[in-house]
């Protein structure tokens, strides 16, 4: 492990022998407090949180750059991140590594991730970026992306007093002096032996830093863990899926623990209230993803919106999106903290997009349902959500769900270990869902909450999944697979857009639950959003564009293609009085790896790896 400065270069070894001492000072010169972190909406010129606020707001009190002047931006400066090389050996092997962190901003630094996990503060006063230190947790290339589904990924940092948390893709949290970026601790939290990877930024709350997981692919079993902010050392650790004897095992109703490896992963950051002191997290896909049959019942926490208590990792309430999912429809996505009138009287909701199609409302106090609706123009797996938010498809009475005839693969007749099933499904929204993990925004002033949304179908297969499947051994756990049909259209599915994915911003009024607009785009905007004071807001498409919208109508203002596809979110913040707004340019993860055969224009995006920042 190599920490880079401009004058010293040090190895992880003499960091960690240093690291005792390291704390004192730490200690003396750590600046960002809890109560700063549990206020950031007050410094607008800053961006604390990997969502902006712990309430998950994407939004920036910053109007300087508006809808009446956007279109003067202009790229102020960029800086190479470099570390674009893939890796891996079976059974996964990544050619490239993109981008889609969220960068920090504070007091006018910047703190940024690679893929790789390589992390580098930039001065960014003066109208440019100065690197001051960066940080190499030195992932292994062969072995650290080959037990991960969907690409070399790190989202970004968190920050606490004089302390940077990161995640390293092998498992390892790492804790990193703010001033010079020498390392004072490390923990490993993640098994990647059995596939378990870190991929998702921190949350730090109080003394403790939360992280989820990843690889629900490879028959693993969730779960959200909390160290100490200031030692490593674990403090907590809940599973979203019950082991036997606890609530909601029933729902696993197999003789052959699928409990055991039945996914459930947990890899976006969570939110947070502080009053109630509970956090809201999504969980995984159920395992194996696409044989449904292999784990009969509802598969609990699995496709769930989850709160847990934060200090004790206590499970509070859980709501199950898509239960016994045979679609790989995950409940991964960010939860957004909303406190109005919604549905004809104040309430304290928690917002959610799901894969799925549908977005949620729920109190977020008991997880009772409030409102559902429909964001994606085609959804055919059911026909509505009843008056508990239970889709209309869902039958209590059986333990293997195959929801509308036709939409869901399954085994039909076939019972032969590894033999295709011979129901093929046809599905909408597609197996990457309406909406992926690219983060929503909410905007106090529109009371409008924007979901980046793929548009689209596709098709899957079942393939029955052995009951002795060994979770030890690092391989594939999917029951199955999908495909995409653009080369080949099938007469079965006729008149549905399968084979071609496409995009659209849906802007969804908090208060009654109706989508108030679209902003339709020719490719999945791989981005998340951005959305801001002056009335704006901001993406990133997968083809290379940024845009900014008018945030109430969903107007363009303003587009600049940098050239390359963007899977990462953007920010603002101010440096020495200036708005800018800041993007990570690098086509990678998941779509690059197994989606460009419906985007097949993709194929030749380049992958810079390049940290764009913008101002009039």
């Amino acid at each position: 492990m190599k920490l880079t400065e401009t004058k010293s270069v040090f190895t992880g070894t003499l960091a960690v022998a240093c690291g005792a001492a390291m704390f004192a000072s730490v200690a003396i010169a750590g600046n960002l407090t809890q109560e700063r972190l549990n206020n950031s909406e007050a410094e607008p010129e800053n961006w604390l949180h990997h969502h902006g606020n712990y309430e998950t707001h994407r939004y920036s009190g910053l109007s300087e750059i508006n809808a009446g002047n956007v279109h003067e931006l202009k790229v102020a400066w960029t800086y190479a991140m470099g570390d674009t090389h893939g890796g891996g050996q079976d059974p996964v092997k990544f050619t490239v590594s993109g981008l889609e962190g969220t960068p920090l901003a504070e007091d006018g630094y910047l703190y940024i991730t690679t893929g790789w996990g390589r992390v580098s503060k930039l001065d960014a006063r003066g109208g440019r970026g100065e690197l001051l230190w960066e940080y190499d947790p030195e992932a292994d290339p062969d072995w650290a992306p080959s037990v991960t589904c969907c690409g070399i990924n790190n989202r970004g940092v968190a920050l606490h007093g004089n302390i940077v948390l990161s995640p390293v893709l092998d498992g390892r949290i790492l804790a990193l002096n703010k001033t010079d970026g020498s390392l004072i601790w490390e923990t490993q939290v993640a098994d990647p032996g059995i596939a378990e990877v870190i991929t998702g930024a921190p949350l730090v709350i109080n003394n403790l830093v939360l992280t989820g997981m990843a690889g629900a692919e490879f028959g693993v079993r969730g779960w959200i863990a909390a160290l100490n902010v200031h030692t490593g050392e674990e403090v907590w650790r809940t599973h979203t899926i019950p082991a036997p004897g606890e609530p909601g095992n029933e729902t696993w109703k197999d003789d052959h623990d699928a409990w055991a490896t039945g996914g459930g992963s947990t890899w976006v950051t969570g939110a947070y209230d502080p009053e109630l002191n509970l956090v809201y997290w999504g969980t995984a896909n159920p395992g194996p993803d696409w044989d449904s049959a292999y784990r009969p019942g509802d598969n609990l926490w699995t496709d769930s919106t989850i709160a847990i208590d934060a200090t004790t990792g206590e499970f509070v309430w859980g709501f199950q999106h898509t239960p016994n999912d045979p679609y790989d429809y995950d409940s991964i996505a960010e939860k957004t903290l909303v406190d109005g009138m919604i549905d004809g009287k104040f309430r304290r909701a928690v917002i959610h997009a799901d894969r799925n199609g549908y977005v949620y409302a729920m109190d977020r106090v008991d997880g009772s349902y409030i409102w559902g609706t429909q964001f994606v123009d085609e959804l055919n797996w059911t026909d509505g959500l009843d008056e508990n938010g239970r889709p209309n498809a869902y039958d209590p009475n059986v333990d293997v769900q195959l929801y509308n005839p036709g939409t869901a693969a399954h085994r039909g007749t076939t019972t032969e270990v590894g033999a295709e099933g011979t129901v093929k499904g046809a599905l909408c929204p597609t197996h990457a869902g309406g909406k992926n993990w690219s983060p929503t925004a909410y905007n106090p002033n529109t009371n409008l909450y924007y979901i980046p949304v793929l548009e689209g179908c596709n098709r899957a297969l079942t393939i029955v999944s052995d009951p002795d499947w060994d979770p030890a051994v690092r391989q594939w756990f999917l029951g199955g697979y999908p495909f995409q049909t653009f080369a080949d259209p099938d007469p079965a599915v006729e008149g549905l857009p399968f084979g071609r994915w496409k995009g659209s911003i849906a802007a969804i009024d908090v208060a009654t639950g109706d989508v108030a607009g679209k902003y339709y785009v020719d490719f999945p905007p791989g981005g998340g959003i951005l959305t801001t004071a002056g009335n704006l807001v901001f993406t990133g498409l997968l083809d290379g564009p940024v845009v900014a919208l008018d945030a109430t109508t969903l107007e363009e203002l303003w587009r600049f293609d940098v050239g390359a596809g963007i899977n990462a979110p953007p920010i603002t913040f101010e440096a020495e009085g200036k708005q800018y707004v800041a993007i990570e340019v690098g086509y990678g993860g998941a779509h690059q790896q197994w989606s460009n055969d419906i985007t097949p224009e993709m194929w030749f995006s380049n992958t810079p790896n390049v940290l764009y920042v913008f101002s009039r």
